[in-house]
């Protein structure tokens, strides 16, 4: 089916989501993570791993040290950060208080750099940390879809450890 230059224009400028609700969506995602942090008896977070994959604990620092440094890059196009207690390869705090410290400093950094990004800034293509060429958009549904796979991991180690997971849909 062939579309006309007025349907073609339409396509390309319909908005499906508010970027207000995108934040909410993803910091839904968050709360749910949070659980699945706070479910984990404290040394099996820091040492229980299937088939060779990371502990909990290191999954979850490496979404500590993508969303910190990857909501700077998305409101401001800088990439870097300097914060090694945020850094994706920073060893995790040795309690699972501190990284729930470290969990909730970053949903606040988050939640005070959205409002700043320009609403334009959705739509241009950047190399996320130097490396990964997306949409604003594309890199913030990564980032959500990676926290969205490790708590899936921290599913199955859960059971696994015969503790019942959050439920998948509980994003409050």
């Amino acid at each position: 089916m062939e579309t006309n230059s007025t349907e073609k224009e339409m396509a390309t400028t319909t908005n499906v989501i508010t970027a207000e609700a995108l934040l909410e969506h993803w910091q839904g995602h968050r709360r749910l993570s949070r659980k699945v942090i706070e479910a984990f008896p404290e040394d099996q977070f820091y040492t229980f791993s299937i088939g060779g994959m990371r502990t909990y604990a290191q999954l979850t620092m490496e979404m500590i040290g993508l969303a910190a440094p990857g909501i700077r890059g998305i409101a401001f196009g800088d990439w870097t950060f300097s914060d090694p207690a945020l850094d994706s390869s920073t060893p995790a705090p040795a309690t699972k208080a501190e990284v729930l410290n470290l969990w909730d400093l970053v949903t606040e950094y988050i939640n005070t750099l959205w409002p700043q990004i320009p609403p334009q800034r959705f739509t241009e293509v950047e190399a996320a940390f130097g490396m990964y060429e997306n949409t604003i958009y594309g890199t913030i549904l990564y980032l959500i879809d990676n926290e969205i796979h490790h708590r899936a991991q921290g599913f199955v180690y859960l059971r696994a450890l015969g503790i019942e997971p959050p439920f998948f849909w509980d994003r409050y």
